[in-house]
C-alpha cells in the first residue's frame, strides 16, 4: 500500500517584499516542486494575497493567507508568521499601514547615515530597486552593490548595514505581543519563525519560546528550509514543552537559493502537532 504525504510549505515569499517572484509565479513554481498547500507570508504585506490566491485556484493548489511580522522581543528583532489571516481585518490593516511607516523612517535613517560616510543617494536608490515592494535593508545593499561600494550582498552587511556598522539602524518594530495581538484580532494563528536562527543560547531561546506562548503564539516554526541533523527534533521538544503546535516552511525567496527551494525540506517529526489542525476540518 502507498501513502501518500501532503506538502505544506507555510512561509514563502514574492516580490511583493524581498523575494523576486511576482505571487502567481511562486504558486506556480510551488505546484511544480510539488506542494500541496502553500501560504504566502510576505514581510508587513497582504498585497500579493488576492493575485496568490487566484492563481492556487487555477492550479488546484492548497492555498493559506499569511503574513510576516516584524517585531522587538528584548533589545533583539524577532518575525512572527500570521497563518490562515483574514487580510481585510481593520486591526490587522492598522498594524500593517505603522509597520510601512516604521520601515519608511528606517529607511530614511539608514540612507543618513550612508550619506554622512560619503553614500548619496541610497534612499532613492533601495525605493527604485524596491519598485512598490516593502522597503528593507536588502534593497538598500542591492543600491550598495549597482553603485559599486561591494560586490555582494554578505559584505554589504558586513561593512554598511549589519549590527555597528556605518548604516546600523535600529529595530523601530512593535514589541511582540503587539504584533500578535494583530494576528489573532484577524483570526490567525501565530507562528514564531525560524526560531533556530536568531543568534542566541538555548537558554535565551527557552525564554523567547515562553514570552511568545504567554503572550497568545500558538506555533513553532520547527522546519526552516534545509536545516542541520536534529534541529527539528529538538524544536518540536520545545514546541511540545510549551503546549504549541509546529509548522514547516521554506523560507523561499529565490529559486537560485537551493537551502530554500519551495517544498525542499524534510518531513515533520513524528511527536509533533502540526499547525493546520487548528483550522483543518475535524
Amino acid at each position: 500500500m502507498e501513502f501518500t504525504v501532503t506538502i505544506y510549505d507555510l512561509h514563502t515569499h514574492s516580490l511583493v517584499s524581498d523575494g523576486i517572484l511576482s505571487p502567481a509565479a511562486l504558486v506556480s513554481r510551488a505546484k511544480l516542486q510539488g506542494v500541496d498547500v502553500l501560504a504566502l507570508t510576505d514581510h508587513d504585506s497582504v498585497a500579493g494575497l488576492t493575485q496568490a490566491r487566484a492563481e492556487a485556484a487555477a492550479q488546484d493548489l492548497g492555498f493559506i493567507s499569511g503574513i510576516e511580522l516584524s517585531c522587538q522581543w528584548g533589545k533583539g528583532g524577532v518575525h512572527i508568521v500570521g497563518l490562515n489571516i483574514d487580510p481585510e481585518n481593520p486591526v490587522l490593516l492598522a498594524g500593517i499601514e505603522r509597520q510601512a511607516k516604521a520601515r519608511q523612517l528606517r529607511g530614511e535613517l539608514i540612507a543618513e547615515k550612508l550619506r554622512k560616510i560619503g553614500i548619496e543617494g541610497a534612499l532613492a536608490g533601495a525605493l527604485k530597486i524596491a519598485d512598490g515592494a516593502v522597503l528593507g535593508r536588502p534593497h538598500f545593499a542591492e543600491y550598495l552593490i549597482e553603485s559599486g561600494k561591494v560586490k555582494t550582498f554578505k559584505m554589504a552587511f558586513k561593512k554598511y548595514l549589519g549590527a555597528g556598522k556605518p548604516g546600523d539602524v535600529k529595530n523601530l518594530w512593535p514589541d511582540m505581543p503587539e504584533a500578535i495581538s494583530w494576528i489573532k484580532a484577524a483570526g490567525g494563528v501565530a507562528v514564531l519563525a525560524h526560531p533556530d536562527k536568531y543568534k542566541m543560547t538555548r537558554t535565551k531561546q527557552r525564554a523567547l519560546v515562553a514570552d511568545f506562548a504567554n503572550a497568545g503564539g500558538e506555533a513553532l516554526e520547527v522546519i526552516s528550509g534545509k536545516q542541520n541533523t536534529g534541529v527539528a527534533d529538538y524544536l518540536v521538544r520545545l514546541a511540545n514543552q510549551f503546549y504549541l503546535h509546529a509548522s514547516c516552511g521554506s523560507d523561499f525567496h529565490k529559486p537560485d537559493h537551493v537551502w530554500q527551494e519551495l517544498g525542499a525540506f524534510g518531513t515533520m517529526p513524528a511527536d509533533s502537532n502540526p499547525v493546520w489542525q487548528l483550522w483543518a476540518p475535524q
